[in-house]
């Protein structure tokens, strides 16, 4: 159930005027391909999937949509989007009746760029910033950014976990659910079982047949985790024994 007037974003779809070439990528790809209706969770969405099942690929294509920077950040932000998928000319967006008062999309791969461009911002307007973004650690410059947004937002995170220690994403967790009683909305593409297990959200799982909803104990990263914690003697002698 969620906590205020959402959902921000209600549903994504390939636009039906769309001129789509399945042998071309993005839509080469099988989950993006059949995308149909995606619906986001009021509260939290996460994509899953193996690398290059498309799941950052449509995340990306969403935040460019409702124009965020595609190296992450807000609408503010200036960046060149001439390297991105053109996925994004091709999605149809359904928006709630209330729009969000702050939008953020934070990656991974991208955050040290991000995070430099934020620094010199600052500089060159003559603000007094709080310590540099770049002087933190990855993870300690995600968890800033993180707990400096607000409430009433639209968030959208590409693989969070890959700047978090086990305890940060937990940390993360909490912070999530606090913004999310405050009025958030996160759509996360992650890997990490931790943040999957956050209660009340919708895990979509892409794979070679599209888009399905799965639940947290059905994933991959659930069982495949569970699983090695409680037989890798066994699981290390099965991968690294001599043939």
């Amino acid at each position: 159930m969620s906590f205020t007037a959402k959902p921000y974003l209600r549903s994504v779809s390939i636009d039906p005027a769309a001129e789509v070439d399945p042998e071309r990528y993005p839509f080469s790809i099988p989950a993006v391909r059949e995308l149909g209706v995606l619906e986001p969770h009021p509260d939290v969405t996460f994509f899953v999937g193996e690398n290059g099942a498309g799941k950052s690929t449509v995340l990306e294509a969403i935040a460019v949509a409702l124009g965020l920077p595609a190296e992450g950040g807000t609408r503010n932000i200036l960046r060149d989007q001439s390297e991105v998928s053109p996925l994004h000319r091709h999605l149809k967006l359904a928006r709630g009746f209330r729009q969000p008062r702050f939008s953020y999309f934070l990656r991974a791969e991208s955050a040290f760029s991000m995070f430099n461009y934020l620094d010199e911002a600052a500089k060159e307007f003559g603000s007094p910033p709080p310590p540099r973004l770049n002087f933190n650690s990855h993870g300690e410059a995600f968890m800033r950014v993180l707990q400096g947004l607000s409430g009433n937002g639209l968030y959208l995170m590409d693989e969070p976990e890959a700047a978090l220690s086990p305890n940060r994403q937990l940390a993360a967790l909490a912070v999530i659910d606090k913004l999310v009683r405050q009025g958030a909305q996160f759509i996360i593409a992650t890997h990490s079982p931790i943040l999957l297990a956050y209660p009340r959200a919708k895990i979509l799982l892409f794979d070679e047949c599209g888009l399905n909803h799965v639940d947290y104990e059905d994933t991959e990263h659930y069982a495949v985790t569970r699983d090695f914690l409680n037989h890798y003697p066994r699981r290390l002698q099965q991968l690294l024994e001599d043939e």
